[in-house]
């Protein structure tokens, strides 16, 4: 059944500004420039000010969608979410190093944009993981065997940590018992732990 019209709307900050072209929003705020392509969803999307308080809002409508369609709104609206807390907090994921024999060696190396994995397993390969655009990787000072990842899009800052993740998997060994490898072990934002 097609539904005429379905409609949701999500108040914006006043620290950022936000451009709607042809399915394409840029969000710009403190921390910088995010733009995201929404060409692919069957959507409009419109800049406006809420009459009570006079606050920007962004407007998403779908005409006469199924019920995918409808249900891709809020979709595309957590997505806009993602862009303006990244814009503004950040994203900071932490990553630890678990190993039960031989300790696990990563050193950062290309100006915190890459991580280099020794003694993986006691193996003698040096497993390299470049970083995506915009993220940055640091060793943390107060805990052990901690990774953090810092960003401002949270698919780049998710999918480096996935990279590291992946490059450590154990291979024809029983997972249950060899427990080895960097896990992702909090997400959360940068601004409100400093």
């Amino acid at each position: 059944m097609k539904i005429i019209l379905e409609s949701d709307s999500m108040e914006i900050p006043d620290e950022v500004s936000i451009k709607v072209h042809a399915k394409i929003i840029e969000v710009e705020g403190p921390r910088g420039k995010l733009v995201r392509d929404f060409k692919h969803l069957n959507l409009d999307f419109q800049l406006g000010a809420d009459e009570e308080t006079g606050k920007k809002k962004l407007k998403v409508e779908s005409w006469f969608g199924s019920r995918k369609t409808t249900a891709s709104i809020r979709t595309a609206m957590s997505h806009v979410n993602n862009l303006i807390v990244g814009v503004t907090k950040g994203y900071r994921y932490k990553m630890r190093m678990v190993y039960a024999h031989f300790p696990i060696n990563a050193s950062i190396s290309n100006g915190n944009q890459g991580i280099e994995i020794r003694n993986f397993l006691g193996e003698k390969r040096v497993r390299k993981v470049d970083m995506l655009d915009g993220v940055t990787i640091t060793r943390s000072e107060k805990v052990k065997d901690e990774l953090i990842l810092d960003g401002n899009d949270i698919e780049l800052v998710s999918r480096s940590a996935a990279l590291i993740n992946q490059k450590c998997h154990v291979k024809n060994k029983d997972i249950r018992k060899f427990l080895d490898g960097i896990y992702v072990s909090e997400k959360g934002r940068i601004v409100e732990e400093e």
